[in-house]
């Protein structure tokens, strides 16, 4: 069996009983929860690619804290631009810290060392991995074994995705990123991040990449950099079922909101299959 881990992001908690832009980011939480708790329990951990809260406030790491403490698997904690990182860790043990006090970390399995990194700057929205936090990354793959390969996990994408809005706030310091990874591009076997609340897969030069909407809210789909707006969406939430072997690694990504129907492929006994497909009916 492949190993499994899921991935969720941009869960964006606000304090217990509010709504954020007319939804309820608890409720969507404990949604998806119950979804993994029913149908992927067999995964080794979740990954939370940051902004766990809206406005980084003491109560709402305590609503995101009782919300995650319902997934019957282990979880790692990150955080992202609307984040704030001594609440953070002041309330979330599944938070890594490394010794410099941000919130970065790492974990051994069977298919490599995963990184998680810290790109969350107090000042902006953009991306920020200082000088500290990239010396801590450069030591931590040079300490690996040379036959050891990465899965790396961050919020901010460190290139532009094509959503203009959002490529305005990504890593401010992708050069630097770049030339820190450089080395070890062949050994990075997937780069996982939030942010952008869309659901966005290819590659950063030859390192796969994949990204997700987030469980509450949603960033809408526009190209134009020209366009007046930044609009958001009540598009669909979902969470990702990442499955790897030692040959391939498969990102799903599940609407675990939808409620469309489902049907059996094959006609009932006795049924002709094209008369089936050319004449269902939808209740």
């Amino acid at each position: 069996m492949p190993f499994k881990f899921i991935h969720l992001t941009d869960t964006h908690l606000a304090n217990p009983g509010l709504t954020l832009y007319g939804l309820d980011p608890r409720a969507r939480l404990d949604a998806a929860i119950a979804d993994i708790n029913k149908h992927q329990s067999d995964a080794a951990f979740a990954v939370v690619t940051g902004d766990l809260t809206h406005w980084g406030e003491a109560e709402s790491y305590a609503n995101f804290a009782e919300a995650m403490a319902a997934l019957k698997i282990p979880y790692i904690a990150m955080v992202g631009n609307h984040d704030r990182r001594v609440t953070c860790l002041d309330a979330l043990k599944a938070a890594p810290r490394d010794a410099n006090g941000f919130v970065q970390g790492t974990r051994t399995t069977e298919h490599g060392l995963f990184v998680f990194l810290d790109t969350l700057d107090e000042t902006s929205h953009a991306g920020e991995m200082c000088a500290k936090r990239l010396g801590w990354l450069e030591s931590t793959l040079a300490a690996a074994p040379a036959d050891q390969e990465f899965v790396v996990f961050m919020h901010h994408p460190p290139f532009p995705v094509g959503v203009h809005a959002m490529d305005e706030i990504a890593l401010k310091q992708s050069a630097e990123f770049a030339d820190v990874i450089a080395p070890y591009r062949a050994r990075i076997r997937h780069l996982f991040f939030g942010h952008v609340h869309r659901p966005i897969f290819g590659s950063y030069g030859k390192i796969p990449f994949s990204t997700l909407r987030g469980t509450n809210h949603q960033v809408w789909f526009e190209l134009d950099a020209a366009a007046t707006e930044h609009l958001a969406s009540h598009e669909p939430p979902a969470y990702g079922v990442v499955l790897i072997d030692q040959e391939h690694l498969v990102v799903h990504s599940h609407d675990f909101l939808d409620q469309s129907l489902r049907f059996p492929f094959e006609p009932p006994a006795g049924v002709d299959g094209r008369d089936y497909a050319l004449n269902f009916r939808a209740p």
